[in-house]
């Protein structure tokens, strides 16, 4: 198995948060509020520019059902995801 293939991994969802984990390790999670603000979103430097982070970011709209808004501070890789110059 590639280590870093993204098709062999498992979402678990609790309050807040959405995991994306394989067997080794965490591939990336999201946390979020219920008034549809960002508090933290990460991807595993190992799987980035696969989609994972607008993955992340579709199914918490989904879950909660709100227009999502990323909370400050705000890091270069955040500005990007949500197209803020």
């Amino acid at each position: 198995m590639n280590q870093n293939n993204i098709s062999d991994y498992k979402i678990s969802e609790t309050d807040g948060v959405i995991t994306f984990k394989n067997k080794n390790t965490t591939i990336a999670f999201i946390r979020f509020n219920k008034k549809g603000e960002i508090e933290y979103i990460f991807v595993n430097p190992a799987f980035r520019k696969k989609g994972l982070a607008k993955k992340l970011l579709k199914l918490t709209k989904e879950k909660i059902g709100k227009d999502l808004v990323p909370q400050e501070p705000l890091s270069p890789l955040g500005k990007k995801l949500f197209n803020i110059a």
